[in-house]
């Protein structure tokens, strides 16, 4: 089994155009991601995957290597399990999905994400995981913006939601965790999980993870240390560019 992280890409965006190469700090965006994931162990190389040639002459100009998918991928998932087929990778090959508006990504929740497949006891049984982190900002426990999440006694995921969840009837006295956006999984997980339908709740909640759940697969969640947060209006970018003086 061998490591590969995808960072899909396009420069389309309702939002904020041309995100993946907005400056933060006089860098792009994705070279902020790209760096701070290669220095994760463990890994085999890191790739962009996108469809767009500035991005592409981007990421060159700094060295990272991209991969070209066909423009017509609906999601981050059809963008990488497009690049990983043009790489051959093997069914047990473990890939990485890191969206590309997280400037923040540390590298130890790589290693942390992959973490339950290297396991001595894998047995399997599972062939998905994700990232949470422990609400320390009360604001995103409410916000639909920031997605909540919660797991079984063994850590595997019950369900993600926009919506605060667990919400107390009578009183509040449990820590929230929200979902970061980095996954790993199996090349043969990722090419099955592209040809299921849509989910219902995943319609509804327009979170792609759910589609794994409603199908009745298992996603095991680990909790990081370190915080990722995700860049979506041009506000954003003077927010990370505060934490990344700060240290972050």
């Amino acid at each position: 089994m061998k490591t590969y992280v995808f960072i899909p890409a396009r420069y389309g965006s309702s939002r904020l155009p041309g995100k993946p190469l907005k400056l933060i700090n006089g860098n792009p965006m994705i070279q902020h991601v790209f760096e701070r994931i290669s220095k994760a162990q463990g890994i085999e190389a890191v790739y962009v995957a996108t469809d767009d040639d500035r991005i592409k002459a981007a990421v060159e100009d700094f060295g990272g290597k991209v991969i070209m998918t066909p423009p017509e991928a609906e999601s981050g998932t059809d963008r990488i399990a497009q690049a990983a087929a043009q790489l051959q990778l093997q069914p047990d090959d473990l890939i990485v999905n890191v969206q590309g508006d997280q400037p923040l990504v540390h590298s130890e929740s790589i290693e942390a994400v992959i973490s339950p497949f290297m396991d001595s006891n894998y047995d399997g049984s599972f062939e998905m995981s994700t990232l949470s982190f422990k609400i320390v900002n009360e604001a995103e426990i409410t916000s639909p913006k920031d997605v909540k999440l919660v797991t079984d006694v063994n850590g595997f995921a019950l369900y993600f939601s926009r919506a605060t969840i667990p919400h107390g009837r009578d009183y509040w006295d449990h820590d929230s965790f929200k979902h970061l956006g980095v996954y790993a999984y199996t090349k043969r997980f990722v090419d099955a999980f592209n040809q299921l339908p849509m989910g219902r709740l995943e319609n509804i909640e327009k979170l792609e993870q759910l589609r794994a759940l409603e199908f009745g697969h298992k996603i095991k969640v680990v909790e990081s240390l370190w915080d990722s947060p995700e860049v979506d209006v041009p506000g954003d970018i003077e927010i990370m560019e505060a934490l990344l003086n700060a240290g972050h």
